[in-house]
Parts: structure tokens; sequence; C-alpha cells
């Protein structure tokens, strides 16, 4: 393991912004009670698969009064957005390592009020992996609050068209889409914030599909 790598999961362990929950694990003390960690009862917002997290912090600076948590289980890419957080002070922020096919042992029933999934892996050959799968969403609308929002943000078109599959097939409500998002106007609380991904795929000219539905 690279120095830089080994320095940065040192101090991760130091930071309180940081939670770990183990694959399989069921005693996580915070299920149902994040508003512990937070020290208020505002909506809890994920973003699944945050990467370095700037789009959950960006989220967190432009929304107060919510709380936001970045899920992934990558701890060296969640150093980097737990770090901004805490240099900026910033209280309604936080990250959780773990695995998102165990989701649910993480948080309460209707503990979540919405949830980004910003350009996940598509998995072309894996539709059961894939984060906008049936087989997700049954274990999101168990931690979604009634009428909860799942946003998704991503480059591929043929992810795009899956989701609008399964969104179909499963009776899910449609509330937005656009398969080239930057092409049209307004919904620029969707454009406010980007990515690392999203501004590296915006300058090779790619085009962004959103998709918002519950």
């Amino acid at each position: 393991m690279p120095k830089r790598k080994r320095q940065q999961f040192a101090e991760i362990e130091t930071f309180s912004n940081v939670l770990h929950l183990p694959f399989g694990e069921k005693d996580f003390a915070l299920f149902g009670n994040w508003s512990l960690h937070f020290g208020n009862e505002n909506p809890v917002v994920l973003e699944l698969g945050c990467g370095k997290g700037e789009y959950t912090v960006g989220l967190a600076q432009k929304y107060p009064d919510k709380n936001f948590i970045g899920v992934d289980i990558k701890g060296n890419r969640i150093w980097r957005g737990a770090k901004t957080a805490i240099e900026k002070k910033m209280k309604n922020v936080a990250f959780l390592r773990t695995m998102i096919d165990g989701i649910a042992s993480a948080f309460g029933k209707k503990e979540v009020s919405e949830i980004w999934i910003t350009f996940p892996d598509p998995q072309p050959k894996k539709e059961n992996k894939r984060l906008t799968a049936q087989i997700f969403l049954e274990r999101y609308k168990s931690i979604l609050q009634k009428n909860g929002i799942i946003h998704l943000k991503t480059d591929s078109r043929e992810l795009y068209d899956y989701t609008l599959g399964v969104i179909s097939k499963n009776k899910h409500e449609l509330i937005d889409s656009s398969c080239n998002l930057y092409a049209e106007q307004g919904r620029d609380e969707v454009k406010s914030i980007q990515t690392y991904y999203e501004e590296k795929f915006l300058k090779q000219e790619k085009k962004i599909a959103y998709i918002k539905f519950r």
C-alpha cells in the first residue's frame, strides 16, 4: 500500500465524522439514531457510492438545514470529503464506510428522506449489482420515508434506460428525467453541484443523464 494511502487510512480513524459498519454487522450503534450523531432532527440525505465526497459536501453547504451522509466502502476516497468537512467546521456532514448491499443495517425504518446516486458503476454485465436494480430499490424502500425521493446522475445511457425500465416495470413514480441534462434549461439545483467525475465527463463532452423518482 502506498505511503500516502496508509497515512489517509490512519488519519481517517481519528475523524469524528467518519463511521464504519462492517458488512453483516447487525448491532450498529446509530441504527435508527442518526439524530444523536448530528444533534438534531433535521432530514437525513444519503449519497450512495460517494467517492471523494465532494457532492455530499456540496449539498451540505447548500442545505444547512439538512444532514448529509456519504456512503462508500473505500476509506481513502472518503478521506478527502471528510477532511474538507472538518476543515470547514461543517456539522451536517458525515461519512459511512460500508457496503451498500447492507444499507438497511445502518438506518432505521423511514429514517432517510432522500437518496442521491451519483455516477455509479453501470455494471453492464451484472444487472443485480446496479444500484438502481429493483433488489437495491427494495433495500432503499425500507429506510426511506413515505414519498422519499431517489436521484440518479449518470454518464451511462445504458444505465439511464435500464433505470427508466425498472421504474416503469415496478410502478415507481417518475418525477423527472433527462437523457442530456446540460443541453436543457432549468434544473439549476441539480446542475449547481458537480462531482469530480461529472466535471471530467463534461470536459469530454459526454452527455449527463438525470432521473428523479420515488
